[in-house]
Order: C-alpha cells, then structure tokens, then sequence
C-alpha cells in the first residue's frame, strides 16, 4: 500500500474515532502519536490538522452537496472519509483531485456499505465541479 494511501487510512481512523467518541480529533491525534503503534504518518497528522483547521467550512459543504442527507445521518465512516477528502481536495495542492476521489472511494468500499463508494463519489464530485475552477 503506498505512503498517501496509508496516511489517507490512519487520518480517517482518527477523525472516525473522534467522531464517535465525541473528543477533538487533536485529541485523539496527539494519542496515536504518542502510541506510536502502528506510527502515524506526516500526511495524516496534516490531513487531520486540516480537517479541524477547516471543518465549518468542509461540513457546509458537505451538507451542501449531500443530496437530501444532513450531516449527522451520513454513516460515520463516510462522514470522516468526506472530510479528510474535502480538505485534501481543497486544500492541498501537490495531489490531483481524480487520485483524492479515488482515495475516497476505495476507503468507503473498504469500510463502509455498499452504497458509500457511489455516494461519496457524487459527493466530492458536485464539491470539485462547484468549487474548483477548471
């Protein structure tokens, strides 16, 4: 599994994990790293700094682009794979958006329902074609 993919995975585990635990996601980052096991990569401490930096606006737009769903029934998984995609669609520059969807995708087929890959898919789709300009 490649490094961006690892990171990707560890930042999701730890925005899920403070989402159902209700705590900061710092919180549970700066726990991880402290652990140290398995490590946590520089790219996932920076995905999931950006998701907290950012998460009014990545929550509003996901909100916006979650097609009759609100937030908080999205199932978790698919809440923190949205978010972690949205900051790093947005936000980070050194990754094309098509390798950030498809990221996305693989995560929410590997740890979510069936119907999460096609949802996210559209999601981060209508999210790349409103805001960003081609």
């Amino acid at each position: 599994m490649a490094a961006r993919t690892k990171a990707r995975k560890r930042a999701v585990d730890v925005l899920y994990e403070a989402d159902l635990r209700s705590v900061d996601p710092l919180v549970v980052l700066r726990d991880r790293i402290a652990d140290g096991m398995p490590p946590v990569p520089e790219h996932a401490v920076r995905l999931v700094e950006g998701v907290v930096e950012q998460s009014a606006r990545i929550d509003e737009l996901i909100e916006a682009h979650a097609s009759g769903w609100s937030l908080d029934r999205l199932p978790d998984v698919d809440r923190a794979v949205l978010r972690m995609a949205v900051y790093e669609l947005l936000w980070v520059d050194d990754v094309p958006d098509a390798v950030v969807i498809d990221e996305a995708v693989e995560l929410a087929k590997s740890l979510s329902t069936d119907d999460s890959p096609a949802y996210v898919n559209g999601v981060l789709g209508g999210i790349v074609a409103a805001e960003i300009p081609t």
